[in-house]
């Protein structure tokens, strides 16, 4: 039995358009290898089950991060093709890069994202300050602003809180219970569309511009149901994968 699940960006908000992509998928699946058995529905998985699931032979298709992928997922797991980010603040076809967010008044705002790829990042920005995270393997929450700092964040900040994901990190600081966090670009987008205290938060730096979140098959998929998910996905909008980026 094949699995599927979307589960980077699995607001329940925004679930409606994850089923609906994925029913485009099969839809073109379907036109290309008719016959091939694919799972109607998207599974829902808490955090644990997500990280078993990327390792399962039978998971046919998934979103992740290029954090886990370059720590060790990459044996498990075949990238497939890019999503198209250029629709969001931050983001430029395949890249995306992470806002910087804090309360209101607390720091200098940095509305404008920079016209470079470089990060832009105020001095001082972590010091003194408590810093969530969802995960210490995501690129976009943690290991992306280590590599823009030169030292993991626990370096300058004052204290560091895992929340276990982006959206407990944008309430964690709208809350107080953190001063700054690293939100990528489309979780921000979607927090400022449903999470009601993002409207007390402000953007106070960007990170540098890095790949977005690839969709991907088991590397146990037969290779003639990866090339047709691969299409699918191209047909669909998204975007090929970077050469050198695929093992």
């Amino acid at each position: 039995m094949r699995r599927a699940a979307l589960p980077m960006y699995d607001w329940p908000e925004a679930r409606g358009e994850s089923l609906a992509f994925w029913r485009g998928v099969r839809a073109n699946m379907q036109g290309e290898a008719p016959g091939v058995d694919l799972p109607e529905a998207l599974e829902v998985l808490d955090w644990e089950g997500v990280q078993a699931l990327w390792r399962d032979p039978a998971m046919v298709f998934s979103q992740t991060c290029w954090g886990p992928l370059s720590l060790g997922l990459i044996e498990h797991v075949k990238p497939l093709a890019q999503p198209e980010y250029s629709t969001f603040a931050g983001g430029r076809g395949v890249f995306y890069r992470s806002a910087l967010i804090a309360r209101e008044g607390e720091a200098l705002a940095v509305p404008e994202t920079p016209e470079t790829p470089e990060a832009a990042l105020p001095e001082d920005l972590l010091a003194g300050r408590i810093f969530a995270y969802n995960s210490k393997d995501s690129l976009s929450g943690y290991l992306g602003l280590a590599r823009d700092l030169g030292a993991a964040p626990e370096v300058f900040a004052r204290r560091t809180v895992a929340t276990g994901g982006h959206r407990a990190s944008v309430q964690a600081v709208a809350a107080g219970r953190a001063e700054i966090a690293a939100i990528d670009c489309r979780s921000w987008a979607m927090a400022q569309r449903y999470e009601p205290c993002a409207a007390a938060l402000t953007v106070v730096g960007w990170t540098s511009e890095r790949l977005g979140l690839p969709y991907v098959t088991s590397r146990k998929t037969p290779e003639h149901i990866a090339e047709r998910l691969r299409k699918a996905l191209i047909t669909l909008g998204c975007l090929e994968v970077p050469a050198g980026r695929m093992e």
